[in-house]
């Protein structure tokens, strides 16, 4: 900001501070391959994609300290996690336009964790494992988007001031191990008023004018509303929470991602908390469950969570709404200015071979006369068993410590643990010895990422990671202690993937957070140390020792997903052709219905392009016409089912044929032999459209026969709605 515009601000009597601050947003569509790819969460081989239920966004905030040109930049990705092949591909495409101005030191990449996205981009063997391999497409998407968002950011550079606000909000979220909760300390227990973290805490950035600029929110809860039988892309309740508030500050006809104003719902410790407030109960009987006790005696009936809703659609809304009417609520109450000097700071951080000294928590110190280590990476036995989130398979359950002969048997087939790794990771039993596991690459990361962002008197703690409640707590007293911050905020699953961290006490009831705590039982003290020295050390304007750099797999990635191999389209037709037009008229709530020939929806995933969009015609003179619903919006939805024999033939249970919903776009393959498809688009019409001249409109791609990928576009017959 130049001296003069800034003085200018402070004669208007807005507030002041010594450094002034320029913040950029930007916003970009990171939808990935929509169909016959398998989603990144729950660990399911068969939750394949079947289409789009809320598309996939990256939500860039770049911060500038105008004093001393030092930038950080904040990104929230619709995504499971973000990756360190993903981060390292997006820095150096972001050097060849900017040089060294953007770099590992300086870039925070935070998956909001949502379990319905597509997988395949994280690089690390076991984590690739259930998408079959490696996926070009999901990687691809993710980098292109996320640096776009990014370059928006950077061109919208503006004077800003921020503020933070928090509140109380109930109601939208639970612990989902309990009883590993209450292993913690009674003392420190006694500090919290729950046993999950309820306050949404939010931070806006503000223009001279007093117009808002972007605000981020934080509320711990896993984006899993959207639960393991869903088969549609979707960004879960934390993205609709992002969609409901763009579009209440940029209006509400401006399409998902075309704002100028962008709202991030971004993940925290959200490690042991589920949006299912229903909790869990047995699958058929609706008996109270716990999968420790295996209250389920039907057979094959599960124990899940659910709720707040009918459905998991239902359920999504309910709690998206909720974080919106939060955030809402915070955004018009007057915040508190933490406008200050940028700081950023990075290390790597080798977790196996860390030695530090154990952390109190009920005094809140650490105990310098004894030391603690970190393993090699493992997973223990209730890891299999899943959450109530989403139950896993055979057997297992949580809460494990025994050990079975076969399953030990397959683990020593696949990498054998050594008698050290044993001992490290007691009680913890040992189901996949991911660490030593070198076939046909790295299992699991041994190097980690953690990075703190400093924005005045607000600090931000990058964590590579699920950190439980406890432990995020934890982390904010120590980075909150060492920096002198005034608040001190989690960005949860950021630049590279490592599972789980629990705190000790909860380590020893090996639920599945515990078991999915790769790097044994101290590993929060690690984190602890770690971030209380990056934090210290970026008040202070230190620096510290890089680390060691993560390996690089890009040369050795495999993959078993087959890639489409043509379109055709049915004799005497055109991709896009509308073989069943729809009827001439139509009033509120009736359905209108048209079918196209298609093209197979991973020839492009049309980022900012959509499947399928409504028209309203608003000029007949021009032949002009606006988009008034498209595949991102929630009223939007996009269903994609497979045939063999030009029928539908799925019924998965996460098909929703919810009256709600104003559109439907269903993709269904006639042959695959053949290559034809076609597409199916449907209209609810809201009570309220205005009367009018509307069409249907199909975008899309085919693959030909002989090589190359086309696009195609074609529109219904004109139709009033009276």
């Amino acid at each position: 900001m130049s001296r003069l515009l800034y003085g200018l601000w402070c004669a208007l009597g807005c507030v002041c501070t010594v450094n002034s601050l320029r913040v950029g947003v930007g916003i970009a569509d990171v939808t990935g391959p929509p169909a016959e790819i398998a989603f990144m969460g729950y660990a399911n081989l068969e939750q394949t994609g079947h289409g789009i239920h809320l598309r996939q966004f990256s939500r860039a905030f770049v911060l500038e300290d105008d004093d001393n040109s030092t930038r950080a930049v904040f990104v929230s990705v619709d995504a499971a996690m973000m990756g360190h092949g993903v981060r390292k591909e997006v820095l150096k495409r972001l050097q060849k336009r900017y040089g060294d101005l953007y770099n590992e030191g300086n870039v925070v990449l935070s998956g909001t964790h949502t379990h319905s996205t597509p997988g395949g981009f994280l690089l690390d063997f076991l984590f690739d494992l259930p998408i079959l391999g490696f996926v070009r497409e999901t990687y691809v998407a993710y980098i292109t988007g996320i640096l776009k968002s990014i370059i928006i950011a950077h061109n919208n550079l503006t004077p800003a001031r921020m503020e933070y606000g928090e509140a109380e909000l109930l109601d939208a979220n639970i612990n989902r191990s309990p009883t590993s909760y209450l292993r913690n300390p009674p003392e420190e227990r006694a500090k919290y008023k729950y046993d999950v973290d309820k306050t949404l805490a939010q931070v806006r950035f503000i223009s001279p004018s007093n117009k808002i600029i972007g605000v981020i929110n934080w509320f711990a809860v896993h984006p899993t509303s959207m639960n393991n039988t869903n088969r549609l892309i979707s960004s879960d309740n934390v993205g609709y929470a992002s969609i409901l508030m763009e579009k209440a500050l940029n209006g509400n006809n401006t399409l998902p991602g075309k704002g100028q104003i962008v709202c991030a719902f971004a993940s925290t410790n959200l490690g042991d908390v589920s949006p299912n407030t229903k909790g869990p109960r047995c699958e058929f009987s609706g008996k109270v469950c716990d999968q420790e006790k295996l209250l389920c005696d039907l057979p094959k009936e599960r124990c899940f969570a659910s709720g707040p809703g009918r459905d998991m659609f239902e359920s999504t809304k309910i709690i998206a709404t909720k974080m919106f009417d939060t955030a809402m609520k915070v955004l018009n109450q007057k915040g508190e200015d933490l406008t200050g000097p940028v700081g950023v700071i990075h290390q790597f951080i080798d977790m196996p071979k860390q030695e530090v000294p154990p952390y109190d928590p009920v005094t809140e110190t650490f105990n310098t006369s004894a030391t603690v280590g970190g393993c090699v990476p493992a997973m223990g036995y209730s890891f299999a068993a899943g959450t109530t989130d989403g139950p896993g398979a055979f057997d297992f359950t949580q809460g494990t410590t025994g050990t079975n002969p076969l399953w030990d048997a397959v683990r020593d087939f696949i990498a054998a643990p050594t008698p050290a790794d044993v001992r490290c990771h007691a009680p913890k039993p040992i189901l996949l010895a991911t660490g030593r596991a070198k076939f046909p690459y790295e299992w699991q990361p041994h190097i980690v990422s953690c990075s703190v962002i400093r924005i005045g008197g607000l600090f931000i703690a990058a964590v590579p990671g699920e950190f439980t409640t406890m432990s995020g707590r934890r982390l904010r007293n120590v980075v909150m202690k060492a920096s002198g911050a005034k608040r001190v905020v989690i960005a949860g699953l950021s630049n590279i993937y490592s599972d789980y961290i629990t705190t000790p006490e909860e380590y020893q009831a090996q639920r599945y957070e515990a078991a999915s705590t790769i790097f044994g039982p101290h590993a929060l003290h690690i984190y602890l140390r770690a971030f209380r020295d990056l934090a210290l050390a970026l008040a202070q304007g230190r620096e510290l020792d890089p680390g060691p750099s993560p390996p690089d797999f890009s040369d050795q990635l495999i993959t078993l997903v087959p890639p489409v191999l043509w379109d055709s389209a049915p004799w005497g037709h055109e991709f896009g052709d509308c073989v069943k037009q729809p009827q001439k008229s139509y009033s509120y709530n009736d359905v209108v219905t048209a079918t196209f020939v298609s093209g197979h929806p991973r020839n492009s995933v049309r980022h900012g392009h959509w499947f399928a969009t409504v028209e309203r015609l608003v000029s007949s003179a021009d032949d002009a016409w606006t988009v008034v619903a498209t595949d991102a919006d929630w009223e939007t939805r996009s269903l994609f089912f497979y045939s063999t024999r030009g029928k539908r033939t799925v019924d998965s249970p996460g098909v929703a044929t919810d009256a709600d919903w104003e559109t439907r776009y269903t993709w269904v393959r006639n042959s695959k032999i053949l290559g034809t498809s076609h597409a199916v688009i449907e209209w609810e019409i809201p009570v309220g459209t205005p009367p009018g001249t509307y069409r249907l409109h199909h975008y899309g791609n085919y693959k030909y026969i002989l090589g190359g990928i086309y696009p195609y576009h074609g529109f219904t017959d004109p139709f009033e709605v009276t």
